[in-house]
């Protein structure tokens, strides 16, 4: 008769450690499961610095610009995919008002594009009014673009 190579206690180690393995291994999987899914959450904070949220994030210089206090500065993401954002508080009041100022008098209805005659005409459905700003019409308007392209990262120049 063959003589076994290998005791019982060696049998007994060896499944321990394979359970053992197979246990860490389990909760590896549900912890990952846990993190996709936005049930558990790892911290994400520094000894000097405050916790990072991906929904939104905040801009805190408060700077008082030429046309006013535009007050605290925070940028929403609403989504990544399509990317989708709000900047609160991009304009001051100040500002809002200059551009409603110079814009009335050229407000003009909205158009839509005939499918016929890929022409512009009007539309019963569609009731906006709308202008158009020229590109660095005045310091303001400047700024403003200026301030565009540092958010958007799209400089100033580009053209769709």
């Amino acid at each position: 008769m063959a003589k076994v190579r290998h005791s019982r206690f060696t049998a007994k180690k060896r499944l321990t450690v394979t359970l053992v393995l197979s246990i860490l291994f389990m909760l590896t999987i549900v912890l990952l499961m846990l993190l996709g899914l936005g049930i558990f959450s790892l911290p994400m904070t520094t000894d000097d610095s405050s916790s990072y949220d991906l929904t939104s994030y905040r801009r805190m210089a408060s700077e008082r610009g030429r046309l006013g206090n535009r007050g605290e500065k925070w940028t929403e993401v609403l989504s990544w995919e399509p990317r989708a954002s709000i900047y609160h508080n991009f304009l001051s009041k100040e500002e809002c008002e200059y551009l409603i100022k110079i814009a009335k008098p050229f407000m003009k209805k909205s158009s839509v594009v005939d499918s016929k005659t890929g022409k512009s005409k009007d539309s019963r459905v569609r009731t906006s009014s709308g202008m158009f700003l020229k590109r660095g019409q005045d310091k303001i308007i400047s700024d403003i673009e200026k301030r565009i392209a540092e958010y958007s990262f799209i400089p100033i120049g580009m053209r769709f």
